[in-house]
């Protein structure tokens, strides 16, 4: 089911990386020839499915060239899908529209929904999802602008022997991001940051016959590294789950995961709030592991069904419409295998204390000791939004050491800062993710509290409250005044030899 045959784990290298932002350089630099009559917000839904496009086409070449090679003339006996990962009708060939010199538009898009119907089960709708997309426009798009966009993807093949998944998946997700920071107002829905995605992966540590699910799975990132975990492992095959609200989105991640070498995976699109896709036998189908990064605070989400939800994901209550944050977690708790599932997820920090109907919920959260781990994250490490976040763990399986506690990691100091955005480094992570298999007392890091503390607490979990902090030393006021006396001194005197300066070169009049 997927373009790229790939079945192990490439060792990551510097070549690689350098390999995957050269390829990222090259299909960014078709948004320049885009650039005039398509908004920066806009490039994805042209240069996106041109790039699949051009994969699809390139891998057809590749398995015709290698089934030549190996069957000779005898090739003719074989059938289309016994050489063939994907089937492209005839005419239908990137060859074909790169021959095209009037109305290219309406070829790309002859070529895109062609495709989509000789592939209904893999690539149905796939191309189509981009329907904001208008290559037919000619006051948009002109004959000779397409064809440069056409022969500038020309110049480079993109099939599987020309990168492996590893460098083509990464090119992928460096575009992704881009698109992500061109379009701040929705990045965070948009793109996870890859530490924080392998952070919690690595938490969850899938095994390959084991089943994952992501809720919200965005572009795909958080199944791709399970599938990394896995070592993309055959066993993994079949197992992948995700569900994504918006269509365009919805068809990125399945790109994404193709291009990343996944085979057999299910994504489907949908608002799994008010109707999640995977059933098994009338009820909700559950996971080994759940990993997601829901919208924060996302608004009339629909409480009024969750109220009397039909998947009786209301276990513990229905939140308002004002914030659908537990209802995410409820979700996820109904979505987790009742024996063994195991969950991580990134969540507002909210709802470790907020009141109301939030704290009763909560409340009911803590009482049902599936509560392993919470881990608070520092500010601004996610595109687009300033909320403060936090990774909650579940598990249906704690160990007898675990159970009727739960670990509190404060890692609200651990990232590295940079201009525009604090990040994580996988350096960053590492020391999280030590902590959290320390499960223990750590002064200023961690904590393991007691449910009845908790309880004594009214059930607030905002680590502050139970975190030991590192006494503060006390300083006399009169030691603070005299080292501010000092600093003002040392600024005037900085101030006048800098004035000094400037007027002998003649920059400043006295």
């Amino acid at each position: 089911m997927c373009a790229a045959k790939k079945t192990s784990k490439p060792a990551e290298t510097i070549a690689e990386n350098t390999t995957s932002k050269m390829l990222f350089n090259h299909l960014y630099e078709a948004c320049n020839i885009l650039r005039g009559p398509i908004n920066q917000d806009e490039y994805k839904t042209y240069v996106i499915p041109l790039l699949f496009f051009k994969r699809i086409s390139d891998t057809y070449d590749e398995e015709t060239a290698l089934a030549e090679a190996e069957y000779g003339e005898d090739v003719v006996d074989f059938d289309e899908d016994e050489l063939h990962t994907f089937m492209i009708p005839d005419g239908c060939h990137w060859e074909d529209v790169r021959m095209t010199s009037e109305n290219v538009g309406v070829a790309i898009v002859n070529a895109m929904i062609s495709i989509e119907r000789a592939n209904p089960d893999t690539l149905g709708g796939l191309f189509t999802s981009f329907d904001d997309a208008n290559w037919t426009d000619k006051n948009k798009l002109s004959d000779s602008r397409l064809k440069d966009l056409v022969e500038h993807m020309s110049k480079i093949k993109v099939g599987n022997q020309n990168y492996s998944a590893d460098v083509m998946g990464d090119a992928y997700e460096y575009l992704i991001k881009k698109f992500a920071d061109l379009s701040k107002k929705n990045a965070g829905e948009f793109y996870t940051p890859r530490t924080i995605v392998k952070l919690l992966v690595n938490i969850l540590d899938p095994k390959a016959k084991e089943t994952v699910y992501d809720p919200a799975c965005g572009t795909g990132g958080m199944l791709i590294e399970a599938i990394r975990h896995m070592n993309y492992d055959r066993e993994s095959f079949g197992r992948i789950y995700g569900q994504e609200k918006n269509l365009a989105t919805s068809a990125i991640a399945r790109m994404n995961l193709y291009l990343h070498g996944a085979q057999d995976f299910r994504v489907t699109q949908g608002d799994t709030l008010r109707s999640p896709n995977y059933m098994y036998r009338g009820e909700l189908q559950t996971f080994d592991c759940v990993v997601a990064n829901p919208p924060f605070g996302l608004k009339n989400w629909g409480a009024d069904a969750f109220a009397s939800d039909v998947y009786g994901r209301n276990i513990w209550g229905c939140p308002t419409d004002a914030s659908a944050d537990f209802a995410w977690i409820q979700h996820i708790v109904k979505s987790m295998d009742k024996k063994k599932g195991r969950a991580a997820f990134v969540i507002s920090q909210g709802v470790l204390f907020h009141g109301n109907k939030e704290g009763e919920i909560r409340k009911e959260m803590v009482k049902s000791d599936k509560l392993e781990a919470i881990i608070t994250l520092a500010s601004g490490v996610f595109f687009g939004t300033t909320v403060s976040a936090c990774i909650i763990v579940l598990n249906n399986n704690k160990t007898k050491a675990h159970q009727g506690r739960v670990l509190l990691v404060d890692a609200s100091k651990i990232y590295t800062a940079q201009i525009a955005q604090n990040i994580m480094t996988e350096e960053n992570i590492r020391e999280v993710f030590e902590l959290y298999l320390g499960y223990t007392d750590i002064l200023d890091k961690s904590k393991v509290v007691a449910m009845v503390d908790i309880a004594e607490n009214d059930y607030s979990l905002d680590v502050n409250d139970y975190i030991k902090r590192p006494d503060v030393a006390i300083v006399e006021p009169a030691f603070v005044r005299q080292e501010y006396m000092r600093a003002v001194e040392a600024v005037n005197t900085a101030e006048n030899r800098l004035k000094e300066l400037l007027i002998k070169e003649g920059l400043l009049n006295e």
